[in-house]
């Protein structure tokens, strides 16, 4: 059955346009625009970051080439990559980034039944960050080290469904640890953290919030055994203690429980913390094994998504091209979810990436008929699809 609608058009459908001209008008985003809208920039972004676009020139060439279907597809006003760059330059990325918090609400609610593989019904959180180095020519603001700039992406991760529920952008050389002061920490939930995050005072903020916290200790902790619990050593877990810290008492005034636990995949022992004292031991090594979810994270965005180069070299730019990004990523995310599709989401962007133009449903883009179609067109379209 076929559809006038295209392909492109079909994708942005979760993206309610009373609610996007909600985050445009809260930050006066079309003040004194008269073609050229927030939408429409949005909609060259999008499409960028879908057809693996590598400059506006680039982007400005492919969407004139169609041009007769760009009113379908949603455009209303001229593409020009001039107007697209003063448009990246000044208006405000809260913009977008409202936009992706709307659209992360959606994916999180269809994502919430998803199986974690550790027997707990509390949400399930990892943070972490990932630095995207910059040109220091071109990204002077983007302060790092001497030589170099760069960007960090401070992320935490829902695991049901690998959703980022916060996101912060900041300078390189911004340490991760301050990031704990502006999440609101969700009570019951469980928070996998690095060593990195061990600051013992926004640690006892997060505990006295009702959220739980899994995090490596530092060799040189200094803890006090209270009293030992029962381990079995089958498990792995070689001690299981009750105590508290022994110098900075006052960072962190309660009691905390230190795991010692050997990996034999790795021969390495790992000591964790967290203020959990009533889940079974050998659960909290598998909840920090799982915080491995986030490293392929940035890693699958990074090499699927375009964030490491930047249409523009400002502020501004740079935060409008993530967040625009991490919607796409949230995008194709719900659309794998609603359609039930059993594609991976690398297979589904590289579908997408050449049929944005095509006005057919987009279930019969990943059916087993419409791949063979395809794989009788031309040996090039096999080559693309079977990698």
């Amino acid at each position: 059955m076929g559809t006038s609608r295209s392909v492109f058009a079909q994708v942005l459908e979760p993206l309610h346009r009373q609610s996007f001209d909600r985050h445009v008008g809260r930050f006066d985003g079309n003040f004194r625009v008269r073609t050229f809208s927030c939408r429409d920039q949005f909609l060259c972004m999008t499409f960028a970051q879908l057809a693996y676009r590598e400059s506006l020139r680039d982007i400005e060439s492919c969407l004139r080439s169609r041009a007769e279907l760009l009113h379908p597809m949603g455009f209303r006003g001229r593409v020009s990559r001039s107007t697209l760059a003063e448009a990246n330059d000044h208006r405000d990325w809260r913009i977008y980034a409202g936009v992706a918090s709307g659209l992360i609400g959606r994916a999180r609610k269809l994502y919430a039944g998803e199986i974690l593989g550790v027997d707990i019904s509390e949400s399930v959180y990892a943070l972490d960050s990932t630095t995207i180095d910059l040109c220091m020519n071109l990204f002077p603001w983007a302060h790092f080290r001497s030589t170099k700039s760069a960007v960090k992406l401070h992320t935490l991760l829902d695991l049901r469904g690998n959703i980022p529920s916060f996101i912060d952008i900041t300078e390189g050389k911004i340490h991760d640890v301050n990031v704990l002061d502006k999440i609101a920490f969700e009570p019951g939930a469980f928070y996998i953290m690095d060593r990195g995050y061990l600051d013992f005072g926004r640690l006892y903020n997060m505990h006295l919030e009702g959220a739980f916290f899994v995090i490596r200790a530092k060799k040189n902790l200094d803890f006090i055994r209270h009293r030992s619990q029962p381990v079995d050593d089958g498990t792995g877990v070689c001690s299981d203690h009750i105590g508290r810290l022994g110098g900075k008492v006052g960072a962190y005034p309660e009691n905390l429980r230190r795991i010692r636990f050997h990996d034999e995949a790795l021969s390495r022992y790992f000591v964790f913390l967290t203020n959990n004292m009533n889940l079974p031991a050998p659960i909290i090594p598998r909840l920090y094994k799982m915080r491995w979810q986030i490293e392929l994270f940035f890693k699958w965005i990074k090499q699927h998504l375009r964030i490491k180069s930047f249409y523009g070299t400002s502020a501004n730019a740079v935060k409008t091209q993530v967040w625009i990004a991490v919607s796409v990523y949230v995008l194709v995310a719900i659309l794998k979810k609603e359609l039930e599709l059993q594609a991976s989401l690398h297979r589904i962007l590289q579908v997408l990436s050449v049929s944005l133009f095509e006005q057919v449903p987009l279930t019969e883009l990943f059916t087993d008929s419409s791949h063979s179609k395809e794989r009788d067109k031309s040996h090039n379209q096999l080559m693309l699809w079977d990698f």
